[in-house]
């Protein structure tokens, strides 16, 4: 390949898959909505660019020069009307493709089911031919299951295990798949391209075993040292299934959902064309989830929040992948310094600006139960570095002018994090950010954050407005104190 655009480069696929080019040598361009999201997984000599298949005016930039380009978007999270967004998407990336010269189309989509398709399995085999319509040649790779630590049903398996002791479940984990290793996914999807013959193909992908649902939690348990009960009912059905599953696992509920209601019936591979064509030592389920585990404990640690980071969740596989997350936002009148001044002195003496004696009856709550409270303070009153502590927090990165992420060191039925971000939006103007991320440890977990909803929602807000204050008066009080030319 001269060139290879991973287009959804920040998702669970992509942001194995992009590495993996990498690492064989092929330029690779990553593409996603937000190139924050894909500057925080701190890959280098990767070509980073914004596009959004919605928008069709992001997208020739983003196709300019690619031989190859991998399409792995979808939009299960935006809720009820992904199909339709699927669509769309779809036929914008095939048209700009075409425009832009491509020489190949490589989409992932799913496996067809035994019976009838849910409406996610349908909405991926729609989205491929879409992409077919137009004169790129696409070479689709069908998958169902994937393990490793981000893939949905990986993660819903891993809050079962490690979350319930006993669950009753409907009848569909007696139904069967294929489970596929991440690892040999992305071999797939890197060597698919050298053959001419897949140009216009459609491959079913598929580990060595066939399993029940049941037994994918059962082995999963079993290599992680628990033993849950588990009682299969008939009342359950797969819909009401995805509500329970939203008490006990931070998958995001409609991707749930989505995955839930394709597993109504039996999802097998028919892969003998493709292990023809590459021949692949496949792992079989137990050997996929260890090296699942093994990949996130050996990831590299970045000071950007990303899902699953074992630097957020504080090396705990335990701790949901997926973290909840809630932003408060305010437009400052001041300059971005004037705002940092103020973000690198919360906590200590200074306090935190808005809703001072919540943050502080939090502190006494954190040491009833055995935490450190408020008492540590800061080490400086105006300087802030990695490490230090603030309070109960511990600084794990600072970007002077621009971001201080903080990691909770308060006794809670997960792992936090708080993140400040600052962009200028004119000489005098900023906007400030404040992001908490909560990464839950099960129901317990759950509850927490659910319950501190109404609460995160006022407090993240006032203090983003109250940082913009403070600093337009701080740099009000010292233009008064400068004299006049």
């Amino acid at each position: 390949m001269k060139k290879a655009l991973v287009f959804g480069a920040s998702g669970y696929v992509g942001t194995h898959l992009v590495p993996h080019l990498a690492a064989r040598g092929v330029p690779v361009r990553a593409a996603a909505r937000r190139r924050a999201a894909l500057e925080a997984r701190g890959w280098t000599g990767v070509e980073l660019v914004a596009a959004d298949a919605l928008d069709p005016a992001t997208l020739g930039p983003a196709l300019e020069g690619v031989d190859v380009a991998y399409y792995l978007v979808h939009s299960m999270a935006a809720g009820r009307d992904f199909p339709a967004l699927d669509r769309e998407a779809a036929a914008n990336f095939r048209d700009a493709a075409a425009r832009a010269g491509v020489a190949r189309i490589v989409y992932l989509g799913g496996l067809k089911p035994s019976g009838d398709a849910s409406v996610h399995l349908a909405s991926r085999g729609e989205t491929g031919e879409i992409l077919r319509e137009g004169p790129v040649p696409v070479t689709e790779v069908r998958a169902g299951i994937i393990i490793g630590p981000g893939s949905a049903a990986f993660e819903v398996i891993r809050d079962l295990v490690f979350h319930l002791p006993a669950m009753v479940t409907p009848q569909w984990v007696r139904s069967r798949a294929q489970p596929i290793a991440l690892a040999d996914v992305l071999e797939y999807l890197a060597r698919i391209p050298e053959f001419p013959e897949a140009a216009g193909a459609i491959y079913d992908v598929g580990g060595p075993e066939v399993l029940a649902y049941e037994d994918l939690i059962r082995q999963f348990a079993d290599l992680v040292g628990r033993r849950p009960v588990i009682l299969p009912v008939p009342v359950l059905t797969p819909q009401l299934s995805s509500y329970w599953l939203g008490l006990v696992t931070a998958v995001p509920t409609n991707v749930a959902r989505a995955l839930i209601d394709g597993l109504a019936h039996d999802v097998l591979a028919d892969d003998a064309p493709i292990r023809a064509l590459i021949p692949l030592d496949l792992k079989p389920y137990r050997a996929a989830a260890e090296a699942a585990l093994a990949l996130e404990q050996s990831a590299q640690a970045t000071p950007r929040w990303t899902d699953g980071s074992m630097l957020f969740r504080q090396n705990r596989p335990d701790f949901a992948f997926y973290a909840k997350k809630m932003t408060g936002e305010a437009l400052a009148a001041a300059p971005s310094a004037a705002v940092w001044r103020e973000v690198a002195a919360i906590g200590g003496d200074n306090g935190y600006y808005f809703l001072d004696s919540l943050w502080r009856a939090r502190g006494c709550v954190d040491q009833l139960t055995g935490g450190t409270g408020l008492s540590r303070g800061r080490r400086d009153p105006h300087d802030v570095a990695v490490g230090d502590a603030i309070d109960f927090w511990r600084v794990i990165a600072v970007e002077p002018g621009r971001r201080l992420t903080l990691l909770a060191e308060m006794k809670l039925p997960g792992s936090a994090a708080l993140e400040i971000e600052l962009t200028p939006e004119g000489p005098a103007r900023t906007r400030v950010h404040v992001t908490g991320y909560f990464h839950p440890a099960g129901a317990p977990g759950l509850l927490y954050w659910y319950s501190l909803v109404p609460a995160h929602a006022v407090i993240f807000a006032g203090l983003a407005k109250a940082l913009g204050r403070r600093a337009a008066a701080a740099a009000g009080a010292a233009a008064e104190r400068t004299p006049s030319g």
